[in-house]
């Protein structure tokens, strides 16, 4: 490659999603620009650097030996560049992944956030699950996220930094004509003998599904076998009305058709649920966020444990709040 005195931010930002997806369309999507756009934007710094970046066919897209010697030094320099903008209040737009648009404790402080920083453009993304938006956050294609921190493998944490937000109470999602619909709160001990769907085979919330093994372990409770897994709210809910099965959910999970939302008591499980962020990541809408998580906790009490609340010792060990 030859050395050209400039290099357009613009078209390293272009030359990185092309690399990461491996397709001129998706990542002309995730930019928001024409196709016709970012593909001249890829021949100009193929002009400029005098080397094809990629191999390219009917069928497939690759990197081509410089686009993969180029890769990292054109990650290095957009993240300086982002950090520079952020530091003078020119931040591009901070990618927040909410995980479900049902789900209200990221939505809520996400909308806090918009509140405390108007001048920042916060953008909704919903990845569901923190440990594929974990992988997400650390190659930059998103920059915060919420969960359960703890059950991130250990690898992933040590590369994220995270803020607790909230012991969210959890609930059961039950057909209507399920035995225990009647009841206003459901014991956990009244689910023995039932198989919960906990997410188990879904790659993206294993999390979740470790979660619902340390409540359940010893109570009689089995977890549902893996399910396809189901993209979008539609084809979710028509999978759980086929297996009938109930569904570990917090209490604010949005409510299905033909289904009840059911808070669990004695004890009352909570979910804990983290803002996460990949180290090193300065940004302006960031520390808004942080700001309107720390807001609505102290306000909500969404950090005090109930007398009768149960969490897994991992994830106190894991998530104990820090400033």
């Amino acid at each position: 490659m030859s050395a050209p005195n400039h290099l357009d931010p613009r078209l390293l930002r272009a030359f990185v999603a092309v690399a990461e997806e491996l397709h001129f369309t998706r990542a002309a999507a995730r930019l928001y620009v024409a196709q016709q756009a970012l593909s001249r934007d890829i021949l100009r710094l193929e002009r400029e650097l005098g080397a094809d970046l990629f191999v390219r066919s009917t069928r497939r897209v690759a990197l081509s030996a410089d686009g993969d010697r180029l890769l990292p030094y054109a990650r290095r320099m957009l993240a300086a560049h982002d950090e520079l903008l952020a530091a003078f209040g020119e931040a591009r737009p901070l990618l927040v992944d909410l995980n479900s648009p049902g789900l209200a404790t990221g939505r809520r402080v996400l909308h806090r956030a918009r509140e405390l920083a108007p001048e920042c453009e916060l953008m909704a993304r919903f990845e569901s699950g923190l440990t594929f938006a974990a992988g997400e956050l650390l190659a930059g294609r998103l920059d915060a996220s919420f969960g359960r921190f703890a059950g991130l493998d250990p690898a992933l944490r040590a590369q994220l930094d995270q803020q607790p937000v909230r012991y969210e109470p959890m609930a059961i999602v039950l057909p209507e004509d399920h035995r225990l619909a009647a009841l206003p709160e459901v014991p956990l001990a009244a689910l023995a003998g039932e198989t919960v769907y906990a997410g188990a085979g879904n790659p993206r919330t294993p999390e979740w599904t470790d979660l619902a093994r340390r409540l359940f372990e010893g109570r009689g409770i089995g977890i549902a076998s893996p399910a396809p897994l189901a993209v979008g709210d539609e084809e979710f809910q028509r999978l759980m009305a086929r297996m009938r099965n109930p569904v570990l959910a917090v209490v604010d999970f949005p409510p299905m058709p033909r289904t009840v939302v059911r808070p669990l008591v004695d004890p009352v499980p909570l979910s804990p649920v983290s803002l996460v962020w990949r180290k090193g990541l300065t940004h302006p809408g960031l520390d808004a966020l942080r700001r309107a998580a720390a807001q609505l906790t102290a306000e909500g009490g969404w950090l005090r444990e109930p007398a009768d609340g149960w969490i897994p010792a991992i994830d106190l060990g894991v998530i104990s709040p820090h400033k």
